[in-house]
């Protein structure tokens, strides 16, 4: 083959590869300008990681602790994978307490800064500010994860009385988990 032919077919070959690839859609960018205020992350920060929590939660009958004699479905516990947006497993979400894990071995904790109501039968939106990660991996640095885009989870609509105090109620949920570092 002569060396023009060859450059030709390696210069078609470069152009076809680049138009596929110009066809292919970018990815996505989350935004928080659609999310309540008070759930919104601090300027500074970028996204680092998303990820989609799908498990369950564990609620408790409990007697109010500020009211004798009445009861009421408690939070005990999340327990959920954490998929990337490609629906691979990335991690886990547990507690308590509240505990992001990454596959590479780094997790962290956090405290909750602000809840922000969701669609009816879903639990809220939440910003959480976090705590120092342990191990190296995709948890360190994190400063901030959202919850967002949550669907179910809320506590059982069945009665809880003293007749079912500490009876346990798993609740199916999901939810997107944003994590955020600063910029």
């Amino acid at each position: 083959m002569s060396p023009i032919r060859t450059t030709a077919l390696l210069g078609l070959s470069a152009a076809a590869l680049l138009s596929a690839c110009g066809t292919s859609p970018a990815p996505t960018v989350f935004s928080q300008s659609a999310l309540p205020a008070a759930v919104q992350v601090p300027a500074g920060h970028k996204v680092v990681m998303e990820t989609v929590g799908v498990g369950q939660i564990t609620y408790e009958c409990r007697e109010k602790t500020a009211a004798a004699g009445q009861f009421e479905w408690v939070f005990v516990g999340p327990d959920a994978v954490l998929n990337d947006r490609a629906g691979k497993a990335v991690g886990k979400y547990f507690g308590p307490p509240a505990t992001w894990a990454s596959r590479d071995g780094s997790k962290l904790t956090g405290a909750q800064v602000a809840v922000a109501p969701a669609t009816p039968g879903s639990i809220p939106l939440q910003l959480v500010k976090a705590n120092p990660a342990t191990g190296s991996g995709a948890m360190n640095g994190v400063a901030y994860i959202q919850r967002v885009a949550t669907q179910g989870g809320v506590a059982p609509a069945t009665a809880c009385d003293a007749g079912s105090k500490g009876s346990k109620q798993i609740v199916k949920y999901q939810a997107d988990y944003i994590f955020w570092k600063a910029a």
